[in-house]
């Protein structure tokens, strides 16, 4: 028998450590791609505080959304609070709002001290992470998670990151956009291909559970590629060709596993090498490295 987390290891689980990579990740390279110029730190302080705020409060809502209806009960993936009945569903719930509130007091703080029109931006993205798999028609549930990914924890927040720093968005926070939201998305692909048979018994029709396993393996490949090009577009070929080699490891477990709990490293080894390239991209952008 599996002994149950403790209190205070039971809420650090749900709050999933191994996907907030994804948060960090594109505020860093936003941050260290204004380089030369200097890095504004209470900005990139405050946009690594929201960013981080709204991937807990996403997945403690995930966590209550799902265990509400059901869907974690035939799950594969980490300890989840609601559905393991150590935690009530309302006090779940309430946590995800309080960590969405953090959230948008240190939006509205970093506002303040920037542009207003970030109020919006950071409204849609609460409504986004709440509406991942809350609500009546839960965009998760139809294979629509990459896409909030994608923007949210790509576009927005790298390009947020960088605009924040002098007010203005230099040319290569697009494209680096692009390769911080395709990490973004192979995490939440390495995460969905692992429960595809699970989800599928439940009706939540993830992107992995609508193409199957197989079609996920080449799927999560692509979003590699796009990490690829993303680089290369900024003008790091060097880094591109190091993120290819650092997704080896789980694109190796993808292709070669049978699905379910053989899958599990996968989300760990996603994580890995999304830091390690995301170091990679800071480290040469704050060093002023690239292609000329």
């Amino acid at each position: 028998m599996t002994t149950a987390p403790g209190p205070l290891r039971r809420w650090v689980l749900a709050a999933r450590p191994r996907t907030l990579p994804a948060a960090m990740v594109p505020v860093v390279v936003g941050a260290a791609l204004v380089r030369p110029a200097s890095i504004e730190w209470t900005n990139s302080i405050l946009c690594l505080a929201v960013a981080l705020a709204l991937q807990i409060a996403t997945n403690y809502a995930n966590d209550y959304s799902d265990g509400v209806r059901g869907t974690d009960e035939v799950r594969v993936g980490p300890f989840r609070l609601t559905a393991s009945n150590l935690v009530k569903a309302h006090v779940v719930r309430n946590a995800a709002y309080l960590w969405f509130a953090v959230a948008g007091v240190g939006g509205v703080w970093l506002s303040d001290r920037t542009t207003w029109w970030l109020i919006p931006i950071g409204v849609s993205a609460v409504l986004a992470g709440w509406y991942y798999t809350g609500g009546t028609r839960p965009y998760g549930y139809y294979g629509f998670g990459e896409l909030f990914v994608f923007v949210y924890f790509g576009l927005v927040a790298t390009v947020g990151t960088a605009y924040v720093q002098h007010e203005n968005i230099p040319a290569r926070a697009w494209w680096l956009g692009i390769a911080t939201g395709a990490m973004a998305c192979a995490l939440l692909e390495a995460n969905n291909l692992r429960d595809v048979e699970g989800d599928r018994l439940v009706g939540k029709r993830t992107l992995a559970a609508r193409v199957g396993r197989h079609a996920g393996s080449w799927l999560y490949l692509g979003f590699i590629a796009v990490v690829a090009v993303g680089t290369f577009g900024a003008r790091e070929p060097v880094v591109g060709l190091l993120a290819i080699g650092a997704y080896v490891p789980p694109l190796r477990l993808a292709f070669s596993s049978k699905g379910g709990r053989e899958l599990l490293p996968m989300l760990k080894y996603s994580a890995q090498a999304q830091l390690l390239i995301g170091a990679l991209l800071s480290l040469a952008m704050a060093l002023n490295l690239y292609w000329k």
